[in-house]
């Protein structure tokens, strides 16, 4: 018989409260049991059902739903996917539908790639585009075209580091959702991810921000633009922004998986960073930081890779953004 750690342990791994025995669920901070052993199962069963070996993805979902509450929402998801898995099962492996571009020799790849087209099908989601068109023309009308455009791509280009984190992890994920005058967001499925894992996808974001960012710096030194640069240091700023350590942002998320000793360490990093780039800014991390210190969600393990992500991610976007104030851009009108 063998057993896992999950069922000896008599605490939560969250918020280390008392766990009932055979509890999947913890009755304090919700976090599931078997957080662990349900990451495994979703990235072993996604890898599985790649290599169209679907029976032995049945089974691992299977296994997932006997480790997830009755009445969860990932429980319904996952039986949904059992029951999708059971009629491929059943029917047996699809045809080739592509034997007819096979004709074509070298070019067969890349045309095969375009008739997937899971990616582009992906994009053409009524969600997706509505709340970008929408999103887009609202900056178009108040600064203009290239401003309106240019924003909209690198809030798409953050939103798209979270959603490329989560689908190379094997977890199911949307595509982003704009929100005009405030944002976007990526909805997702965590399945009983780990703390650290939610933490790495929330991190993704920022990063993915960071390099197109970067990107906008290098435009401007090669074209001497003045809009490029205030493209960069504004969309470096709102990263940072995002990094405050509080409520929904993705800084808020991020920081669960830091210790005591590494929310000091981020706090003071931060504080180092206001003055070494003299960007005020860098106080509000500090201060979330701070704050989150006496927190009751503080984790007992060190997430080291965690903080080295935070805090490096931090220095780069303080770089960009000392490179000269958001101030080129045209006038509402």
């Amino acid at each position: 018989m063998s057993v896992s750690a999950s069922e000896l342990s008599q605490e939560c791994a969250r918020c280390k409260a008392a766990l009932t025995p055979g509890s999947l669920a913890c009755n304090t901070c919700h976090a599931l049991v078997h957080g662990a052993e349900l990451e495994q199962l979703a990235a072993s069963a996604h890898h599985l059902e790649e290599a169209k070996e679907f029976k032995a993805a049945q089974n691992d979902w299977l296994r997932a739903l006997e480790l997830l509450p009755p009445e969860s929402a990932q429980a319904a998801w996952v039986s949904a996917n059992i029951t999708r898995l059971a009629a491929l099962v059943t029917s047996g492996p699809p045809a080739d539908e592509h034997a007819w571009a096979r004709r074509l020799g070298p070019f067969a790849p890349l045309v095969i790639l375009l008739a997937k087209g899971k990616f582009l099908l992906g994009l053409l989601k009524l969600n997706f585009l509505l709340s970008l068109g929408s999103f887009v023309a609202l900056y178009w009308a108040l600064y203009g075209a290239k401003f309106g455009v240019g924003f909209a791509l690198l809030i798409l280009v953050h939103e798209m580091g979270h959603f490329i984190d989560i689908k190379r992890r094997g977890l199911p994920a949307d595509m982003p959702v704009f929100l005009p005058g405030l944002g976007a967001y990526v909805r997702w499925r965590a399945l009983g991810v780990s703390i650290r894992t939610r933490s790495f996808v929330s991190l993704a974001g920022p990063l993915a921000g960071c390099i197109g960012a970067g990107v906008c710096a290098l435009l401007w030194m090669q074209t001497g633009e003045k809009f490029w640069l205030g493209l960069a240091t504004l969309s470096a700023l709102l990263n940072v922004l995002n990094l405050i350590p509080v409520w929904v942002l993705d800084g808020g998320q991020a920081i669960a998986a830091l210790n005591k000793a590494e929310r000091i360490t981020l706090s003071a990093m931060a504080v180092l960073f206001a003055a070494l780039f003299s960007q005020p800014v860098f106080l509000l991390v500090a201060a979330g930081a701070a704050y989150r210190v006496f927190s009751k969600d503080l984790p007992t393990e060190p997430s080291p890779g965690v903080t080295a992500y935070y805090v490096g991610v931090l220095a780069a976007l303080g770089f960009l953004v000392e490179l000269g104030p958001p101030a080129a851009f045209p006038s509402s009108h």
